[in-house]
């Protein structure tokens, strides 16, 4: 448990928040939805909350604990799949934005890891534009730089769902949450042009579409590593004085 909610206390908080200038907190933003019969519905959970802990190792920042069920639509066709609507996601992130700024973290991090959370670019968006300070991570440029890192072979288009980079950061984090099977389940869909109005099932019925056999837990390190590292650069951005 201690992976996905942080064992702070408010003496914690209170003493990281004293020996920086810019309050910094990382709100990790998952979901709960099919991710095929090997990986758990938890995975995108387990992935951003993987993502935020690794920030929160190199950098002074309050991590939060994630938000588990979020807009996963596309995926209703499968059981054990639950979403709630994008207006709700947008208010519980904008609310949870607003409570920390009354407690003196004026800067939030959302780190998304279901690629269906649209709206969250709306949510940045928005509050950017009142002048408040927010950044959604990690964009397709980090992943990108994550994947020619870790030598993951998948294209970012070839590997949508339960592929490659999820399973590979899962056998690092997660290992004992995978079940048999990821090693022949590939399935390539690039063309998915229509998938806002069929969802997943009109172009997979496993719900994978990538290539989970190439996964590794050394992949999924490395994927880690570099988006930590590209990290860096939003850390600084939020907290200078510009």
């Amino acid at each position: 448990m201690s992976d996905l909610v942080p064992a702070d206390t408010t003496e914690d908080v209170r003493t990281r928040g004293a020996g920086v200038s810019r309050q910094v907190a990382v709100l990790p933003v998952g979901s709960f939805e099919q991710h095929g019969p090997y990986l758990p519905l938890a995975t995108d959970t387990l992935v951003a909350c993987a993502v935020a802990r690794e920030i929160a190792g190199a950098y002074p920042v309050h991590l939060l604990p994630p938000v588990t069920i979020s807009c996963s639509h596309e995926h209703a066709a499968w059981p054990g799949t639950v979403s709630i609507s994008s207006v709700t996601l947008h208010a519980v992130v904008r609310d949870i934005a607003a409570s920390l700024r009354r407690s003196g973290v004026d800067t939030l991090v959302v780190v998304n890891g279901h690629g269906g959370n649209y709206v969250l670019g709306n949510v940045v968006q928005e509050s950017s534009a009142r002048g408040e300070r927010m950044a959604l991570f990690p964009a397709a440029e980090d992943w990108e730089a994550a994947r020619e890192r870790a030598g993951v072979i998948t294209s970012l288009l070839t590997d949508m769902h339960a592929g490659e980079i999820e399973t590979s950061i899962l056998l690092h984090a997660h290992p004992e949450m995978l079940r048999p099977g990821y090693e022949k389940a590939d399935f390539v869909a690039d063309d998915r042009r229509h998938l806002l109005t069929l969802g997943m099932s009109g172009y997979t019925d496993s719900g994978v579409i990538g290539r989970p056999s190439l996964g590794s837990a050394e992949k999924g390190k490395e994927l880690l590593a570099s988006l930590a590292d590209s990290f860096g650069a939003y850390f600084s951005m939020l907290t200078s004085d510009a």
